[in-house]
């Protein structure tokens, strides 16, 4: 519908990462090719996640959780909010360039993938730091490091993974403003400024760091070449884990 809407920047796509630049990959792309039919506006927030643990796993590092790994080829159980979804993929990369060997559990959303982490059912999990936090307060379960470019403002004593041993490796879900392909550079340049301006506020600002969203603030060729790089990045990962449709 989005897609299909006049050129006129009065129809806006609040896009995330998955339909926009992984689900292609996977289904072929479905009935609209997003980087064609969208003009990329402003990215809004990234979302890390949490490298997430039952308190039993003998583990308190990513070199430590690699090395358990690779001890023991595919005793790791890690549960994600479902086949080709983002904490899928962040652990499919993971899995990938540390060179280890993990088992995937898929469930229908991560809340309970994360009820049978707390129950020691799975060991692992690529979490939403917002999901996750609660219970890495309560004790419930335990964290060692979170996978984007820089650390949590939610959880700011984690390590990133990169800087845990794993140099490179960065995954984050991501939502960013999207006009129908046409509208105007100007009416573009206009909706990015004003919700830049937005976002620069305190209040959204805070109310996006407390759902462990880290807060963006690009122009619009900015996010186009972050949306491309997104693009290219997940479809090999989707093609090197062999992730097909259900």
């Amino acid at each position: 519908m989005a897609a299909a809407a006049p050129a006129d920047g009065y129809t806006l796509l609040l896009g995330a990462a998955g339909p926009m630049v992984v689900n292609p990959h996977i289904d072929g792309g479905g009935a609209v090719d997003t980087l064609k039919a969208f003009t990329p506006i402003v990215l809004v927030a990234q979302s890390p996640f949490a490298v997430t643990l039952n308190p039993s796993v003998p583990v308190g590092s990513m070199a430590e959780l690699t090395a358990l790994a690779k001890a023991k080829p595919g005793s790791l159980n890690y549960g994600t909010s479902g086949k080709g979804g983002a904490p899928h993929l962040a652990a499919e990369l993971y899995r990938s360039m540390a060179g280890v060997d993990i088992t995937h559990v898929p469930y229908k959303g991560l809340a309970p993938a994360l009820a049978d982490l707390i129950a020691g059912q799975i060991q692992l999990s690529f979490a939403d730091c917002g999901l996750a936090a609660p219970y890495l307060k309560s004790g419930q379960l335990k964290a060692i490091a979170v996978t984007g470019a820089t650390r949590s403002s939610l959880l700011p004593e984690l390590p990133t993974v990169a800087e845990a041993g794993l140099p490179g490796y960065q995954a984050n879900t991501w939502y960013g403003l999207h006009a129908p392909a046409g509208v105007p550079p100007a009416v573009i340049e206009k909706i990015n400024r004003l919700t830049r301006a937005a976002l620069a506020q305190p209040a959204p600002k805070q109310r996006l760091i407390a759902q462990g969203l880290e807060p963006a603030d690009t122009t619009p060729a900015q996010f186009a070449a972050f949306q491309q790089a997104e693009y290219e990045k997940w479809g090999k990962v989707v093609r090197d884990a062999q992730i097909k449709p259900e």
